[in-house]
């Protein structure tokens, strides 16, 4: 009898296994992440949903830890599923369903493309967003474009490098910084999206939280709205993406940059970012934006410590949960320093590094400063589990 060990990080080695076999390709990928491991944060719930649990769990095989008004349930997809059933679920579960149900369905069939404004982009491979700042005062590059000549040829560069999106800014949004007024930053941001667009690159994102600059960038030819502020600041925002059929990133932040330090308190980061996100996203949903034109966006470095970036890094799979694409932008980050000792000019193989992580936690979206070196890890990253 021959005994092997296969790794369980993904459910690759057991697909791999199973195709060796004789397996066809989609049972083989539904058994392997119906047996990969699964462990859930069940909140709010009732003592008699909790009893009803511990009872249920005893029976299947899974284990369960609760405490006051909530429960850890760990165990095998396919062992869990049957909760996410109202027809298998005790009926005191029943309410567990729903909820369940999403979270299992986002494993199994992850998003695999992004719908933005007049195109549609794959998510099969690594989509590097290239920054472009047009602003003065930007943490790690503010004032190193004069002029939007400039811009639009870093952003040549960039697309060159291996960059499917590029991200037009005009206002810092780094802890502290200045407000820009709206007239400014449209002044900064339409000439380099006008020039990009006439050029023939892109897709173009404009990295705003005012409408009135989105409207002013999607004139110009953008294709996605970039908020971080999750359409929180300017209530008028999303319809403008809405109605233009713009993709939108929603980024997590809480307070504005002035104010974000001061909010970085989280009992458990990952949880409570990624419930945050939910909220935006159905904010945003509720506001007419179809589900197919959002990604979601951590907001790494915003209103979180270093700690509490790492520790969001490490849990990107709650927030990948939610089902909806998620981006990432870990370019030149404070933390990265905090972790190499690096100034922040120096930060892009750290950044590339970070990114491959983000990648194997199932982010698809990466925003950097540095394309080609973050192209090249995303390429060794990807191909575990998509070959070139």
């Amino acid at each position: 009898m021959k005994v092997t060990a296969l790794a369980a990080h993904t459910p690759e080695a057991v697909r791999a296994a199973l195709a060796a076999r004789g397996w066809e390709t989609q049972p083989a990928w539904f058994a392997a992440t119906g047996i990969e491991p699964l462990v859930v944060l069940i909140e709010e719930t009732t003592e008699d949903e909790r009893e009803a649990l511990v009872h249920w769990a005893a029976k299947s095989g899974a284990d369960v830890l609760t405490g006051e008004g909530w429960a850890l349930l760990a165990g095998a997809a396919s062992r869990l599923a049957p909760l996410a059933r109202y027809d298998r679920a005790p009926a005191e579960l029943r309410r567990l369903a729903p909820a369940l149900g999403r979270v299992l369905a986002a494993r199994a069939e992850p998003p695999r493309s992004w719908t933005i404004r007049d195109a549609e982009l794959s998510l099969e491979k690594p989509v590097i967003i290239g920054i472009i700042n047009v602003t003065p005062d930007s943490f790690s590059d503010g004032g190193h474009l004069a002029s939007a000549e400039a811009a639009i040829e870093h952003g040549a560069r960039l697309t060159a490098d291996g960059a499917r999106l590029l991200d037009v800014g005009g206002e810092s949004t780094r802890p502290g910084a200045t407000p820009v007024p709206a007239k400014e930053e449209i002044a900064r941001i339409v000439p380099v999206i006008r020039g990009l667009v006439a050029r023939g690159l892109g897709p173009v994102s404009v990295d705003t939280r005012k409408a009135e600059v989105a409207r002013a960038a999607l004139d110009a030819g953008a294709a996605v709205v970039n908020d971080i502020s999750g359409l929180r600041f300017d209530a008028g925002l999303a319809a403008v993406a809405r109605d233009a059929g713009a993709g939108v990133i929603l980024m997590h932040v809480r307070g504005t940059p002035a104010t974000m330090d001061d909010l970085a308190k989280y009992a458990h980061v990952g949880p409570e970012v990624a419930a945050e996100l939910a909220a935006t996203a159905a904010m945003a949903e509720g506001e007419g934006i179809p589900r197919e034109r959002i990604v979601i966006d951590p907001g790494f470095g915003f209103a979180k410590t270093a700690t509490h970036n790492f520790r969001l890094l490490d849990e990107l799979a709650t927030v990948v949960a939610l089902g909806y694409p998620v981006a990432v932008g870990l370019s030149r980050k404070r933390f990265l320093g905090a972790a190499t000792g690096r100034p922040v000019e120096d930060r892009d193989r750290a950044t590339a590094v970070a990114c491959a992580l983000a990648w194997e936690r199932g982010a698809r979206l990466f925003r950097v400063h540095d394309v080609a070196l973050t192209r090249e890890a995303l390429a060794l990253a990807s191909a575990t589990t998509n070959p070139p």
